[in-house]
């Protein structure tokens, strides 16, 4: 799978895609990262790649010229037929495992991190298909969601992670949050680990940990734990 990155700060991307799993899976040849300076396309002399917006307000708009230029280098250069192009934006769906596993299954996915105030309409309109949040919050920029996204899709794509990173029972797999996990010492500050991890039973073990899931779910997150006794 390859991700396609437009930004206008590309080394943020580099110490976190060198790192840990995002590093193996680049190394695998599972996934592939191709960063892209939205300023290098930029026609402008001074290579300017925002400008004031229309009608007024605060800030500034990063101009459409770049920016579609820059997609169209992506999609040329990889012939890119039905190219599925991620704006990163508050106003965005946001982001969850359904949209993460599904889109685990593209060959390619370009990611478009805005700044400023945002992007020219013009572009959203014509080449996005996508408009991803990472919550109601804003940030500075798409860089941070669009690692999300990265790191999100590239864990459910098979060979990246190990047996041992296994992604099969972790939080939101069947709209239930993740049980808790213990490991040595059996005693810690007087806190013991519950007697049922230590039986060698399966079966109660997969009782108590789909249980605390429930319960865990219920108290922390309502609306998924509604989704999940449907």
């Amino acid at each position: 799978m390859r991700f396609h990155i437009m930004t206008l700060f590309p080394e943020i991307f580099n110490s976190y895609m060198n790192e840990s799993i995002m590093k193996r899976a680049v190394e695998k040849g599972i996934i592939e990262v191709n960063i892209y300076n939205i300023r290098d396309f930029s026609t402008n002399k001074h290579k300017k790649v925002d400008d004031y917006p229309f009608g007024g307000g605060a800030g500034m708009v990063m101009t459409p010229q770049p920016i579609y230029d820059t997609y169209k280098h992506i999609i040329d250069k990889f012939d890119i037929k039905d190219p599925r192009v991620v704006y990163l934006t508050p106003k965005g769906k946001v982001h969850n495992q359904n949209i993460a596993s599904e889109m685990s299954t593209f060959e390619d996915v370009i990611l478009l991190c805005g700044h400023y105030e945002g992007i020219d309409q013009r572009i959203i309109d014509s080449i996005v298909t996508d408009e991803i949040s990472i919550g109601d919050y804003v940030l500075t920029g798409g860089e941070l969601p669009a690692l999300i996204l990265i790191d999100s899709i590239s864990r459910l794509i098979p060979g990246v992670l190990s047996q041992n990173e296994s992604f099969e029972e972790e939080s939101f797999k069947d709209d239930l949050l993740e049980y808790p996990h213990y490991t040595r010492p059996r005693e810690f500050m007087g806190m013991e680990v519950p007697e049922v991890l230590l039986s060698g039973n399966h079966k109660k073990i997969d009782e108590w940990r789909h249980e605390k899931s429930i319960e865990i779910t219920k108290e922390r997150r309502p609306d998924l734990y509604k989704k999940a006794c449907k």
